[in-house]
């Protein structure tokens, strides 16, 4: 037994660089399953304990430090980045952390000399970031010559126009900065919401706010945010805008890092982009950008409260506090909190009350927790803050419907289907649903067959609209047609229980007697018996397995089925 153990703390320790102790091989493997599972919490615990029985190792320093800082613990990553770099490692993360430290005590000579080389980040980071470096050391020619410098290579002009713009403007040349964002190899960056905004702050500086608020309703139309409003308002007043989105060094360098994070988002895994997005918290504690990004990244790990409390971060009085509350509600309600959710998106109505997204955010959660009444009123409210119809309505209406549908109002569901569809007249979720409900209603069979099919042609891999295609041939006495679209549903989603009970009834009218019990066992196995649905009723299922689907029509009272002959059965 002790050798066993002795062989399994050295294999351990090929990853580690050097032997783990063996008192500590259990947290060191506890510490690696966290962060496979992103447990950054669980991780940084078990990294410590691993540590305790070999505080100088690089390897677990540089692990420790990454978890730590992934929750937000900067202070705690800095001390653990210290003691990486006194055993002499080199590795991204902690440099990262060594590089924010330098910054944010003002030591610019230091952030220079450490934005390079084997201390860097790598060649994006690092040569905007001495770029900053040589700004807050009071060098602007000498900045601007780097930036320039930036801009000749490969893949780069984008990023370095930018952040050279946003220098230029956190010095005062506003003609400078707004030229340089200009720039043709600026597009990639300035098409986005904040170099937008930034642009407009800077039109603003030089008298040209009309022009700034005309771009706004280009690019933006009339559906702006709050942040959006307060500023088109105040420059179609003629107000000058101050700069704001970068007003120093330091602040420019926690953009480069949300610069950084947010070209990554999509790209890399969330939790190396979430490095990206805590650095620049950390480095501009009102960077509210940094925020929603670092907590959508963690909402999108799974890690819902520290999710929550990133979005709880952003001031009630800010512009994008709306936008933080939605997301916040989100992570609640993935984090199977729904009611405490609705509260937040309540307290949302109250004070936003103006904003249409909000009360389909709320109408989207009530009509989740099948509370269909109250989800219609928050859709009520939410169309009754809109001047005309518009296409984007489509899903307002189709929710209500749904709602509708469920509380047995289809006088008020068929007409929010129809002008669901009236917006948006392909759309495969809405013609699905309406074609699939006429289908159970025994109603214009023949147009709601239509309108299925045209859902299959948009939609032709989704097991749940050729459900419905099938069934709808079923309904309509096409039991041979049924069967290839049904058994193609049930490929697509072989442990749905409706999929398995309607192919179940489908092969029973085509004479396929042993497969129909087959399937109808399946839907059986896969109902949950707590929260079984009407289409899926296990009572029923059974019934049929005991008599046959005939003999359970019969009973019901509904039309016999036309099955073919006996000698075709199995």
């Amino acid at each position: 037994m002790h050798l066993k153990r002795a062989i399994f703390a050295v294999v351990l320790s090929v990853w580690a660089g050097n032997v783990v102790a063996e008192a500590d091989a259990g947290a060191y493997l506890a510490a690696r399953q966290a962060g496979y599972d992103t447990d950054f919490a669980a991780a940084a615990e078990n990294y410590q304990r691993a540590l305790a029985g070999d505080p100088t190792n690089p390897r677990l320093l540089d692990a420790a430090a990454m978890a730590t800082l992934s929750l937000g613990r900067f202070e705690a990553a800095l001390a653990l980045s210290e003691r990486f770099a006194a055993t002499g490692g080199r590795s991204q993360g902690p440099q990262m952390v060594l590089l924010a430290d330098a910054v944010k005590r003002g030591d610019w000579a230091a952030v220079a000399a450490r934005a390079t080389g084997d201390t860097g980040v790598g060649p994006l980071v690092d040569g905007l970031v001495g770029a900053w470096a040589k700004l807050g050391a009071g060098d602007v020619a000498a900045a601007l010559a780097a930036f320039d410098a930036l801009v000749a290579q490969d893949g780069l002009a984008a990023f370095a126009l930018y952040h050279k713009s946003l220098a230029l403007a956190s010095v005062g040349d506003f003609e400078a900065a707004e030229a340089a964002l200009a720039d043709d190899r600026a597009a990639p960056l300035r098409m986005t919401r904040r170099a937008v905004m930034a642009q407009a702050e800077m039109l603003s500086q030089l008298d040209r706010g009309p022009e700034a608020a005309a771009q706004f309703a280009e690019l933006f139309g009339d559906d702006l945010d709050p942040g959006l409003r307060v500023m088109q308002a105040a420059l179609v007043a003629g107000e000058k805008l101050p700069f704001t989105h970068v007003r120093d060094a330091r602040d420019g360098v926690a953009e480069v890092f949300f610069t950084v994070g947010a070209a990554l988002n999509g790209e890399a895994g969330d939790d190396y982009t979430l490095i990206y997005a805590r650095i620049a918290e950390v480095l501009r504690p009102d960077h509210v950008d940094a925020l929603l990004l670092a907590a959508r990244l963690l909402d999108g790990l799974g890690l819902f409260d520290l999710s929550v409390e990133t979005y709880h971060k952003v001031p009630a009085g800010h512009p994008s506090f709306h936008a933080a509350e939605l997301g916040r509600a989100e992570a609640l309600r993935r984090a199977e909190k729904p009611e405490a959710a609705i509260e937040v998106l309540q307290a949302l109505t109250r004070s936003h009350g103006d904003l249409p997204v909000v009360h389909v955010s709320l109408g989207d959660l009530l009509r989740q927790e099948e509370k269909f009444a109250e989800a219609v009123v928050a859709y009520d409210r939410a169309l009754a803050l809109y001047d005309a119809p518009k296409e984007d309505q489509w899903f307002i209406y189709y929710a209500r419907a749904i709602c509708h549908e469920r509380l047995g109002a289809w006088d008020k569901a068929e007409p929010d289907f129809r002008k669901a569809l009236e917006l948006r007249p392909d759309q495969p979720q809405v013609l699905n649903y309406l074609g699939y409900s006429l289908v159970e209603k025994q109603e214009k069979l023949d147009e709601a067959l239509a309108m299925i099919e045209r859902a299959v042609a948009a939609q032709p891999e989704a097991g749940y609209i050729l459900d419905s295609l099938g069934w709808a041939l079923y309904r309509l006495g096409r039991y041979a047609e049924a069967v290839d679209p049904m058994e193609r549903a049930a490929e697509l989603m072989p442990v749905d229980p409706v999929v398995n009970d309607h192919l179940g009834d489908v092969l029973w009218a085509v004479g396929r007697r042993l497969e129909a019990e087959f399937h109808w066992k399946r839907a059986l196995s896969f109902v949950d018996l707590k929260d079984a649905s009407g289409e899926a009723d296990p009572v029923r299922i059974r019934r049929k397995l005991e008599v046959g689907l005939d003999q359970v029509l019969s009973d019901e009272g509904a039309p016999p089925l036309k099955v073919v002959d006996d000698k075709t059965a199995n």
